[in-house]
């Protein structure tokens, strides 16, 4: 999954990072309500976990804001305020979960992974095209019969080319929807990454999928 936290303890927020990339999540943070508020709204989440007492922006007004908007992405509200009026308050403001600080991780992952799987219903979690084929679940992929050992990245990647078949992918799109929210576009890093999944994909395969498209990006299209 691509998990955002809305968290401005910085070592809650790296304990967190580090922990779900090692569950091979992809995840971004940001520190403060208002940066927080706009990578939510990008579209770009599974799940988003969110601090309720942030600078800038009250997470509670973030969490009311997404949910007015029409938006049903998952949250997970990870907070210090405890008391039962503070939980009634954010499950009826819309979070799908409340958890309490200090908490166990193995609870966190468990709630994540549920949360997941309500998410995954609104999409597909087995993707095809072609003789390739994507399980966004158990996160093994396959060409023909070719089993394809992915990085996190490549992963995600994979799955973005695989969920947007037939469409021009600019840099700028696939920089902002794989890597941080504040990346550099000006290096070469996509290039870098499309050519280490051009070669996992397609090298062996007379029958090419990722294709550049000059001057504009890269599609997933058959020859």
């Amino acid at each position: 999954m691509r998990i955002l936290i809305i968290e401005d303890e910085k070592k809650v927020a790296r304990f967190l990072k580090i922990g779900l990339q090692g569950e091979k999540h992809i995840v971004d943070i940001a520190y403060d309500g208002i940066s927080g508020e706009q990578m939510a709204f990008s579209g770009k989440y599974d799940v988003i976990i969110l601090d309720l007492m942030l600078p800038k922006k009250d997470g509670m007004e973030i969490l009311k804001n997404i949910r007015n908007a029409g938006k049903t992405i998952p949250i997970l509200v990870l907070t210090a305020k405890g008391s039962l009026e503070d939980k009634v308050e954010g499950l009826d403001s819309g979070a799908d979960d409340y958890l309490v600080k200090p908490f166990a991780f193995q609870e966190l992952l468990a709630r994540l992974r549920s949360l997941g799987r309500r998410s995954s219903r609104e999409k597909p979690t087995l993707l095809r095209f072609e003789d390739l084929e994507l399980d966004t679940i158990s996160r093994k992929a396959r060409r023909g019969n070719r089993e394809i050992e992915l990085t996190n990245r490549e992963f995600a990647l994979l799955e973005y080319f695989m969920r947007n078949v037939n469409r021009i992918l600019t840099r700028t799109i696939i920089s902002e929807h794989i890597w941080e929210y504040n990346f550099d576009t000006g290096t070469n890093i996509v290039e870098v990454y499309v050519n280490k999944l051009r070669n996992k994909i397609d090298t062996e395969s007379e029958k090419k999928l990722i294709h550049t498209v000059r001057g504009a990006g890269y599609i997933m299209k058959s020859e």
